[in-house]
């Protein structure tokens, strides 16, 4: 099973929106999260799935890689939204691990999405792993049991070296 951990793009400041819910992306943030979504359609990656925390910066996030071809299904999961909890995120896996599905998205924020991949290597956070804004991580998880402490990292592509 891979999955790949994808932090939102570039996102307005927070000052200039009455809630964090509300921030969308920058037209830079859309932009950039544009030509890293084309360059991982061009090495041929694909999901199954993208699950997206709700927040507006992370669903227009979702929907720049829908529309560069890389998943025909988006779904929105809360889990996602800022200090989303791993083990809710863990329950939702093992039923969606069932259909079949190899391959996952996941589009949300920083820190959460650099601790759960802490959590998912070595069982433990330890704020060692920084996801840049439009980058990705991707991690192999194991078959069957639980994937925490038990998953391999196969790439952390920070959006600078994808566009070179």
């Amino acid at each position: 099973m891979h999955l790949y951990l994808i932090r939102h793009g570039i996102a307005a400041e927070p000052e200039a929106y009455a809630t964090d819910e509300e921030r969308p992306l920058t037209k830079e943030g859309a932009t950039k999260t544009r030509k890293v979504a084309q360059r991982l359609y061009q090495i041929e990656i694909q999901f199954d799935l993208i699950l997206t925390s709700p927040l507006l910066r992370a669903t227009q996030t979702a929907q720049i890689l829908q529309t560069a071809g890389l998943s025909s299904q988006i779904a929105e999961s809360a889990v996602l939204a800022p200090s989303g909890d791993i083990h809710n995120w863990l329950e939702w896996y093992q039923q969606w691990q069932e259909t079949g599905s190899r391959s996952l998205a996941l589009v949300g924020h920083q820190p959460d999405l650099g601790n759960w991949a802490e959590t998912l290597l070595w069982g433990r956070t330890q704020d060692a792993i920084i996801l840049k804004k439009a980058g990705a991580i991707g991690l192999i998880l194991p078959e069957t049991g639980s994937p925490v402490g038990r998953s391999q990292m196969f790439c952390l592509l920070s959006p600078k070296f994808l566009l070179g």
